[in-house]
């Protein structure tokens, strides 16, 4: 997975120069260490030396084992859960057990990403926590009362590290 921040946007060329000119893309491509090829029919690809994909595996390794190990320090986990809405702003809406749920997926998933190259598992984190989000914010709006862990009937709670819904 490919992080791009603001104004770290790569330069690019259409797939018709990579055919008409390999070599002289292939040298953009070593000066640069990364090109983006616009497709017409397709997403568009990025190309990149082998160099600087493996920088940036092992800077996702080395930032998910400190996540990792930060999580089982003492307050770490809080620590953790503290910064959430700094990074994803919709995490207000969820109770404390699932933001302890969702800090426990993300981790899990970034190891994943970095230890055993999967691919999607952090996007569909994201995207599944934050759907559960918006559906509490948009009851809240509604004027529905939001369902916390002291409404819910005994024994039909969650064990606590699954994700609601």
């Amino acid at each position: 997975m490919a992080v791009t921040h603001p104004g770290a946007e790569s330069a690019s060329v259409s797939f018709t120069d990579l055919f008409r000119n390999p070599r002289g893309v292939a040298a953009r491509v070593a000066t640069a260490g990364r090109l983006r090829l616009t497709l017409q029919d397709a997403p568009d690809l990025v190309l990149t030396t082998a160099s600087v994909a493996e920088i940036a595996e092992k800077n996702l390794t080395t930032a998910s084992r400190l996540f990792l190990a930060l999580l089982k320090q003492k307050d770490g986990a809080k620590s953790l859960q503290a910064a959430l809405p700094e990074v994803f702003p919709w995490t207000r809406h969820l109770d404390a057990r699932e933001t302890r749920a969702f800090t426990l997926e993300l981790l899990e998933s970034l190891s994943d990403a970095a230890e055993l190259s999967t691919g999607d598992g952090v996007r569909r984190a994201v995207v599944s926590w934050r759907a559960i989000a918006r559906g509490k914010a948009e009851r809240l709006a509604g004027g529905e009362r939001p369902v916390g862990a002291a409404d819910r009937p005994a024994g039909g709670g969650s064990t606590g590290t699954d994700r609601p819904g």
